[in-house]
């Protein structure tokens, strides 16, 4: 018989093939793309499971303070007396001051434009303990009555999620930045209901690019939280939406002055929390008492219009509805204007979203119900124009018209409403742009002293740390060192430097052969000339945790090729050098793996 047709040459093809696809299989999960998108669909089903115990977590201390659990609490809070009303935002926020400034090393809530800060000069690394603070606080925050938004939390949330696991892992740059995208993506699919949306909000907002090796996992993350949320909560988890016509294409004029409205209204917005910021510094409020002080001011305004308090989404339910009137729509558009930015500035803890669909909501209603009654035969109902506001107000405020585009036509599958929306949105966008340079998160950068729009470039240099590209191979000198050995050293020192070191290693001065040129053959010098003599004395120094950004400026304005590198300034010990050429090094390295991320030419490293 044929040795392949006997039963040992069997057992030997069944070993071969096993063999193959073990080893198709090895090859399989070495490759970084499957590992990363593995890590996606972790990533985004622990943000989805996170984004319900958030929401659940909110209603719970909502009903703690107010007795009901019920997103349209503003029907209960009627029945409330006036005192229970304005009581328990007034306590929630003096104890959520409280936590902020005993617990909170930045004193302050935790949001969207902390993951955008993450994502351009952090590498996407994020500190897991503040994420953990910054929900208790956002949800608190909200279950107490603080009129903002969950959305911003939950993204924050997810982006910590995120950036743990590339803690745990120890993942690189690209990896890192990949997977706080993932958790960003999870987030606002979960709160919405839109996938898509939640994807491509992940690319415009929090990474500012679009690059293809970080979109499969960026997707996956967003599908997996959509998937858990709707397994949860059902189909329905933001708000209800109406079914709306578009009754004539002549009523787009009326759709873009509703944008130059809604552009108008975020600018108004968002420098009315910056001056009334510089009102507390100039009035000295403390920090542990500005919540209270918030909450103090959403509890006397929701004797009268209970419909301000929390997230607000039964509100915006009853005017896509068409419940209220214009009156009432103008009134809650001023009263919930008024709380937003008292909240934001005071330090509530809570986001922008919910508020931008309130405002645009009202705003939308109320600038229907004036275009029905100019037009009545061209209009499509002033809760279509509910519609297009919202998201107009939105895509200013947060500066994503193609993300809020996305959602409101993934909320309503309606084509022609969406273009609505889109060129809503596209003109409030160029207002807010124009205006003040951005949406919310770019101006809250902009107080930091930061700005994602330098480009990428500078924000990695401004990324990459001193303590990355330090050496750690120099040489030292003792302050009593004799001029004979000093000769010596130098000759053998790198970049002939020699750094002068008390015996705790505090760094002294240092001497290069420039400095010992006159000293060094001068025959009269003998060994009573030690180092700290000839020693500059208080060199330029860096810590560790310097940009390079920083580095190379200090190193043009000293006019150094190489600077020492310190533990702190204070006690000044020694740890390590930075030479020019080793920074420019590291930051061209970077720079191609990032322009090589970008243009999708290779997956992210992983390792």
């Amino acid at each position: 018989m044929h040795p392949h047709f006997g039963a040992g040459g069997i057992l030997a093809g069944n070993s071969l093939r096993n063999l193959r696809v073990f080893v198709g299989l090895r090859r399989l999960l070495k490759g970084e793309q499957l590992v990363l998108s593995i890590l996606a669909l972790v990533v985004g089903t622990l943000v989805g499971a996170m984004a319900i115990v958030f929401r659940e977590g909110l209603l719970q201390i909502q009903k703690l303070g107010y007795g009901s659990s019920d997103e349209a609490v503003h029907y209960f809070l009627k029945t409330l007396p006036a005192w229970h009303l304005i009581l328990v935002p007034t306590l929630g926020g003096l104890l959520i001051g409280l936590f902020i400034y005993y617990f909170m090393s930045e004193r302050r809530s935790l949001g969207v434009a902390d993951v955008i800060d993450a994502a351009a000069f952090h590498d996407g690394r994020m500190s897991a303990r503040s994420g953990i603070k910054a929900a208790l606080v956002n949800v608190a925050s909200l279950g107490c009555g603080a009129s903002l938004g969950r959305e911003g939390p939950v993204v924050h949330m997810g982006a910590t999620i995120g950036s743990w696991l590339t803690r745990v892992l120890h993942l690189r740059r690209s990896a890192a930045r990949t997977l706080l995208g993932c958790g960003v993506a999870s987030a606002v699919a979960a709160s919405f209901n839109a996938p898509l949306a939640g994807a491509l909000f992940a690319h415009e907002v929090a990474l500012g690019h679009y690059a293809l090796t970080a979109f499969a996992p960026i997707v996956l993350a967003s599908v997996s939280g959509t998937i858990l949320t709707r397994l949860y909560f059902g189909h329905d988890v933001a708000f209800l939406i109406p079914a709306h016509e578009i009754a004539s294409f002549l009523e787009f004029p009326a759709f873009a002055l509703l944008g130059v409205c809604a552009g108008v209204l975020s600018v108004l917005v968002v420098r009315s929390v910056g001056f009334t910021q510089q009102f507390i510094r100039a009035a000295r409020i403390p920090v542990w008492g500005r919540p209270a002080l918030a909450g103090l001011a959403v509890g006397v305004m929701s004797v009268g219009y209970p419909e301000v308090v929390g997230v607000g989404y039964g509100a915006m339910n009853d005017a896509l509805y068409e419940v209220y009137s214009w009156s009432l729509l103008s009134q809650l558009l001023a009263v919930k204007a008024v709380l937003v930015v008292i909240c934001l500035a005071f330090g509530f803890g809570g986001g922008v979203f919910s508020p931008a669909l309130f405002l645009g909501a009202m705003l939308g209603g109320a600038f229907g119900l004036t275009a029905t009654a100019v037009l009545p035969d061209l209009s499509s109902g002033h809760g279509a124009y509910t519609l297009v506001g919202m998201g107009a107000v939105v895509a200013a405020m947060l500066g994503a018209p193609i993300s809020t585009t996305l959602i409101i036509f993934e909320l309503t599958g309606d084509y022609e409403l969406t273009i609505a929306v889109m060129v809503a949105s596209v003109i409030a966008s160029m207002i807010a742009d124009h205006a003040q340079g951005g949406s919310f998160f770019s101006w809250q950068l902009r107080q930091r002293g930061l700005s994602h729009r330098w480009g990428r470039e500078v924000n990695l240099l401004r990324s990459l740390k001193v303590g990355d590209v330090m050496s750690r191979q120099f040489a030292t000198v003792s302050p009593d060192e004799p001029i004979s050995r000093l000769r010596e050293k130098l000759i053998n020192a790198p970049y002939s430097e020699l750094f002068v070191l008390d015996d705790a290693g505090k760094l002294l001065g240092t001497i290069t052969l420039a400095d010992l040129r006159h000293a060094a053959f001068d025959p009269n010098i003998g060994d009573d000339v030690t180092a700290i003599k000839l020693a500059r004395a208080k060199p330029p120094a860096l810590c560790r945790e310097d940009s390079i950004e920083h580095a190379i400026r200090l190193m043009e304005q000293t006019g150094e090729e190489h600077l020492p590198v310190v533990a702190n300034t204070e006690d000044r010990l020694m740890i390590g050098f930075v030479h020019e050429k080793d920074a420019m090094m590291a930051y061209n390295r970077a720079l191609l793996e990032l322009h090589g991320e970008e243009r999708g030419d290779a997956p992210p490293k992983l390792f």
